[in-house]
């Protein structure tokens, strides 16, 4: 497995560095900053602050996920459904958590609230083109590569 450098900066001193759960993870937690409790109502949105900022190595994308124990236990994930935070940000992460349940939830100081993947991305050139090399799907959508 390649190791990537990642250079992250406290914004806040009580700021909490991003921190894998197992020796194995793809995804590292993301720690909410706050000194209290921060209520999201059913189908509300709050942004959660994490108090860091990072440096992503060129060619790199930081991806935000959804932890699945929010997702599962409180319906809790990130609105836009994953987060892209690309190599020449250097604001503060944030999580914009949308709560999918029908009763109000609670973020506690500190909690886990996502997770953040990094992984190198192609920059394409797009191209236009007059034709398209034919496949076995074809222009099958939505469904299509499905049991018949």
């Amino acid at each position: 497995m390649d190791k990537v450098t990642l250079k992250i900066k406290k914004l806040v001193p009580g700021a909490k560095l991003p921190v894998y759960g197992s020796e194995n993870a793809a995804g590292a937690d993301l720690y909410a900053l706050s000194d209290h409790d921060i209520r999201i109502g059913t189908r509300e949105t709050a942004i959660i602050h994490t108090g860091l900022a990072a440096e992503i190595p060129h060619g790199y994308v930081g991806l935000i996920f959804a932890r699945s124990g929010l997702a599962t236990k409180k319906g809790l994930s990130p609105a836009n459904k994953v987060g892209v935070i690309d190599s020449d940000y250097r604001g503060e992460i944030r999580v914009a958590l949308h709560n999918h349940s029908k009763y109000e939830q609670t973020i506690e100081p500190y909690e886990r609230v996502a997770q953040l993947v990094i992984m190198p991305y192609a920059f394409a050139q797009f191209v236009e083109a007059e034709e398209l090399s034919d496949t076995e799907r074809g222009e099958g959508g939505f469904g299509s590569t499905g049991s018949k």
